[in-house]
């Protein structure tokens, strides 16, 4: 595995401060210091009331770490609506009173470089900004304007998009690794994520991120940039792995595998990855460094067919969660860490309380039981080929009947249609199994069966895991029966991902105190 240096980019971590007053911004700055921050980004047309005589000396001579000043006009995406000569007079007066960064949009750039003879200052670094809204050009055309952008003589140029697919954000990567001059890009909204978690791998100048209790939309927190994700350690021999899903906000992967690579050595970042289209997905990023995936849903079926090979495990459930592009030769290889993982966290909770059908010569203690299961999806496909694999019998519910059908003649179970569920009578001393999203936030209130008839199930678990214990989880509780929290599951299921990632031992005692102590 390859070993972490210390600090291995040059790329700084800025947080955008946005309040309404001097005062608070001048307080933001200090716990954006505390929290780690390298610089801060002043967002000045989003004061009250701002008196750029009076409330840049404040700010400025308060700062506690680096500035960059930025006053973005309306036709910018910005709040400021007023003389615009007024407005660029308040950047210049920023400069020479010691801001260490002054932002000038594109438009206005040339002109103002020109005028005041801003290519020959030594103190104040020029930052030449532009807006797209929505990447609808090609790679040639955004390279124009960053040459555009670049001919202003600025220090530092800063390009933010508005994607609208996750593939759109190959072409900023590619600006980010050959511009000639220092760059800042990235796409807002969740599908733009990435564009931030990575800029440290493809050359990025800025990181941004937002302190605790002043969270920005569409940008991580300064806390997961630095303890989660590691941005610091991210550099360009850094492989990136991720999960495929939709939506993906949910995502507790990155504060559990993050940590573990850098626990165990291995050069690896792990971020969420909105992904719309898998084939157009899987076309854009081919290179070796995207390295393996994690695959949630609604795409653990879909996925198989971009996978160039699958393992037979997961080819018999007909489900893939995980993906490694093999080394030798970057084909996809699909394998499933599910099944074992969820069957493994009922069997222990079994045993744990001694319910092991009475007979230790059973092959496990869920051999013979009914196993009820809400969901055929990817999931309920995995739990179902492990019940069957421990000789239980499958009874499958899903709002679609027909892949419920589908699903019990693989395992040669019962389908029942899913309307009959809330009268459903299960066998004393069923397995209920839930892997639908019902009970995942916001729907946090509904469970899938009726509460009078937990009391019969010997064990509940439920595959969803956030939150950790779900109403269905509380109500077997209090109806004296055995839980198991999808946080097991991901636990297990986690441990084989990160050994198929890494082609080494994952640190299991290390994962389940992450586990433990963070979700």
């Amino acid at each position: 595995m390859g070993s972490l240096g210390v600090l291995r980019n040059t790329t700084m971590v800025c947080v955008p401060l946005m309040r309404h007053s001097v005062e608070q911004m001048v307080g933001d700055m200090y716990q954006a210091k505390i929290e780690g921050a390298d610089l801060v980004e002043l967002r000045l047309d989003c004061l009250k009331e701002f008196n750029p005589q009076r409330d840049l000396q404040t700010l400025l001579r308060n700062k506690p770490l680096p500035v960059a000043v930025v006053y973005r006009p309306k036709w910018e995406g910005g709040l400021y609506d007023g003389d615009e000569n007024s407005r660029l007079e308040a950047l210049l007066l920023a400069k020479d009173l010691g801001a260490e960064y002054v932002d000038f949009e594109l438009q206005v750039a040339s002109d103002i470089m020109e005028k005041h003879n801003l290519n020959h200052r030594k103190n104040c670094k020029i930052i030449v900004s532009c807006f797209v809204d929505g990447i609808t050009s090609l790679k040639e055309d955004l390279s124009h304007l960053v040459t555009r952008m670049q001919s202003t003589g600025a220090d530092l140029i800063k390009l933010v998009t508005n994607a609208t697919d996750i593939t759109e954000l190959s072409r900023i990567f590619h600006l980010l690794s050959h511009c000639q001059v220092p760059l800042i890009a990235y796409s807002t909204g969740e599908r733009g994520l990435i564009s931030q978690l990575l800029g440290p791998k493809f050359g990025g100048v800025f990181v941004y991120g937002s302190i605790e209790g002043n969270q920005v939309p569409g940008l991580p927190s300064l806390a997961s940039l630095r303890e989660a994700y590691g941005v610091e350690n991210i550099d360009a021999d850094t492989k990136v792995f991720g999960l495929i899903s939709k939506p993906v906000s949910h995502s507790k992967g990155p504060i559990l595998h993050n940590p573990t690579f850098r626990h165990v050595g291995f050069n690896g970042v792990y971020v969420p990855m909105f992904v719309d289209d898998l084939k157009q997905f899987f076309n854009v990023y081919e290179s070796p460094d995207f390295a393996g995936y994690s695959v949630g849903i609604p795409y653990k079926e879909a996925v198989m067919e971009f996978c160039d090979e699958v393992h037979p495990l997961a080819q018999s459930i007909g489900a893939v969660n995980t993906i490694v592009k093999r080394h030798s030769d970057g084909k996809l290889v699909g394998y499933n860490t599910d099944c074992e993982a969820s069957i493994t966290a009922i069997e222990d909770a079994l045993k744990a309380r001694g319910l092991v059908n009475g007979e230790a010569l059973l092959p496990s203690p869920i051999t013979g039981k009914q196993f009820v299961l809400v969901g055929a999806g990817g999931a309920g496909r995995a739990l179902s080929f492990g019940a069957k694999s421990r000789g239980a019998r499958v009874t499958v519910f899903d709002i679609d009947y027909e892949r419920a059908k589908a699903l019990a003649l693989a395992v040669s179970g019962e389908a029942i249609p899913f309307e009959e569920l809330s009268n459903f009578q299960p066998e004393k001393g069923a397995v209920l199994a839930n892997a639908t999203p019902i009970g995942m936030h916001p729907n946090k209130d509904r469970i899938p069966v009726s509460e009078e008839t937990l009391r019969d199930y010997s064990v509940v678990f439920d595959a969803v895991y956030t939150p950790r214990k779900t109403t269905l989880l509380k109500d077997a509780e209090a109806a004296g029966v055995i839980t198991v929290s999808g946080v097991e599951m991901f636990l297990r299921q986690a441990v084989g991902q990160f050994n198929l990632f890494t082609g080494g031992q994952a640190p299991e005692e290390f994962m389940r105190e992450i586990v433990l102590s963070k979700f």
